[in-house]
């Protein structure tokens, strides 16, 4: 998340990636840095610790709808959820 938001307040575009158990957390930390409409897309839970292979297979699957929602031509989970 404070990545994201950090890319985000220098001007790059971002998505912040956010697993479904720290989603909660996600909106507070998002609201607290003053940029509750940062775009988030939910991973499974966990992601780290996985192991390589699963990992890769989390990459794989979010990697287009990372790059959909940096180009606009999708909606982040936070949006297409009304959390907006």
């Amino acid at each position: 998340m404070r990545d994201g938001i950090e890319v985000a307040r220098r001007g790059g575009a971002a998505v912040a990636l956010v697993t479904e158990v720290f989603w909660p957390q996600g909106d507070s930390v998002a609201a607290s840095a003053g940029m509750p409409d940062i775009p988030r897309l939910r991973l499974p839970h966990p992601v780290a610790g996985s192991g390589e292979a699963a990992m890769g297979d989390v990459a794989k699957s979010i990697a287009a709808r990372v790059v959909a929602v940096l180009r606009g031509a999708a909606s982040p989970d936070n949006v297409s959820q009304g959390i907006r």
